[in-house]
């Protein structure tokens, strides 16, 4: 079975300033999560993925990158030092030990897995102890971002709460990742690695997983077409999530009474980039999936 979403993380600069900004774009935001090695982050939790807002709050507790070793804290770093946005996507493990051991047989990945645990506040208050194990790829050709698979390793009553699940937009959950680069079809075999499924090539595009769980990878004109006046990279980035929604119309009034920046074309509304620290955001209702 192709591998489903699991988290997309969203680098920012200054975390408390961006939970307020995606607040006003409808979103619940769980409280701050502090991290051992230099970072935080804020989660929009839905139903079995979620968005990480993320920022370095430590400089100092950042550990450099070895050989052998990905620094998720050092990647992120040096990823804001070009900008904020979609630094790095999640798909969901059962197994990341494993799947590191997968990735390196396939040359994604020469990485040890990574297991750490970190506080979790709960809804009223109290604490648990969440813990994670993370199996890292990247790609010389895609560089500047980097994929990882996510298993977590707690009850998951600890993690997933229904008071964090319920946003005044009516957002459900991730269903795509899009990114741009100059072509597309140069990016399969590795995305077909990280997803565990077979792409499917069209003019221009490039898509790989599940319905509802896709990566979609579009060049210079098709991303002109989806996402007009969006700035286009040399080398491939993150450029938008789309999220399910429950009513696309209460999402409208959602935003619109926050003063929140948005625009619409036929049945997607557009959160410009601008709006969300460096991600684009479109809301599709769930019946349009």
């Amino acid at each position: 079975m192709p591998r489903r979403l699991d988290h997309l993380v969203v680098c920012v600069r200054d975390l408390a300033q961006a939970a307020l900004d995606w607040q006003a774009l409808g979103f619940s935001l769980t409280p701050t999560g502090v991290h051992p090695f230099g970072t935080s982050n804020r989660l929009a939790m839905f139903g079995n993925n979620f968005l990480e807002l993320l920022a370095v709050t430590d400089a100092a507790a950042v550990p450099p990158a070895a050989s052998g070793r990905f620094s998720f804290a050092a990647h992120n770093q040096d990823f804001l030092a070009t900008g904020e946005g979609m630094s790095m996507l999640a798909m969901h493990s059962d197994d990341a030990h494993a799947d590191a051991a997968r990735f390196e047989a396939a040359r994604i990945g020469a990485y040890a897995p990574f297991d750490f645990g970190r506080d979790a506040v709960l809804p009223g208050g109290g604490a648990a102890r969440v813990a994670f194990s993370l199996a890292f790829a990247t790609d010389p050709a895609m560089p500047g971002i980097a994929f990882f698979t996510c298993q977590q390793r707690h009850p998951p009553e600890l993690f997933w709460k229904p008071e964090y699940q319920r946003h005044p937009n009516g957002a459900l959950r991730v269903i795509e990742v899009v990114m741009s680069a100059p072509e597309p079809a140069e990016h399969r075999g590795f995305l077909e690695h990280i997803t565990e499924s077979t792409a499917e090539l069209g003019p221009g595009r490039l898509m790989v997983g599940a319905r509802g769980d896709q990566i979609t990878v579009l060049g210079p004109a098709e991303m002109a077409r989806r996402l007009p006046g969006l700035a286009i990279t040399p080398s491939p980035r993150f450029c938008a999530a789309r999220l399910a929604v429950t009513d696309l119309d209460a999402t409208k009034r959602a935003l619109k009474s926050n003063g929140a920046e948005f625009g619409v074309s036929g049945a997607v509304l557009l959160v410009p980039p601008a709006a969300s620290h460096g991600l684009a955001l479109e809301f599709v209702e769930q019946e349009t999936i």
